[in-house]
């Protein structure tokens, strides 16, 4: 009689401890780097407000942005030479998409993260890049891990220089 509650107290302890180890073992995405660009520089940005959303053929994304870059969006900026200021961040989340199966009309929504691309303003670490770092993270949801694309934040300059007259930004502040 004593060795069933010892029995099931062993069993508890053992799952208890082996989820433990689960969740000890999770990736830390804040320690990751490309370069000088930290994600940790990120911090918080699922809880930024919404630039704007858009969609490729295979995913969905939406633009947000810090306080500051916020601001500077809403008081028309990029534009007559005004640039946005220094400490700018703007965060791309992709998922990939499917119909929404329980609402009453068809929508899409967004299924699967596939990855998270940042981008800072910091004159004084990129100046090689107009004070933009640009970081792309792909996300594997097998392993619940995100992995840095290329090996530092100059990875998004090139296709950014396109807009160099738009502060090198591509998504613009929609009309609300």
């Amino acid at each position: 009689m004593n060795r069933k509650p010892s029995s099931i107290i062993t069993i508890i302890l053992v799952v208890l401890a082996t989820l433990g180890g689960i969740a000890f073992a999770a990736q830390d995405r804040y320690t990751l780097k490309l370069g000088e660009l930290a994600f940790s520089d990120f911090r918080g940005y699922e809880n930024w407000k919404v630039v704007a959303v858009s969609q490729t053929e295979t995913l969905f994304k939406v633009i947000v942005a810090n306080d500051l870059m916020m601001d500077a969006y809403r008081q028309g900026l990029p534009a007559g030479g005004k640039l946005f200021p220094e400490g700018s961040k703007i965060v791309k989340i992709e998922w990939t998409f499917k119909k929404n199966a329980v609402a009453p009309y068809f929508v899409m929504v967004p299924d699967t993260l596939k990855a998270v691309a940042t981008i800072e303003k910091d004159s004084s670490r990129f100046p090689d890049t107009h004070g933009w770092a640009y970081g792309n993270f792909d996300y594997n949801a097998a392993s619940d891990t995100f992995t840095p694309q290329g090996n530092d934040a100059k990875c998004g300059y090139a296709c950014h220089t396109t807009v160099a007259a738009q502060d090198y930004i591509f998504t613009a502040y929609p009309k609300r």
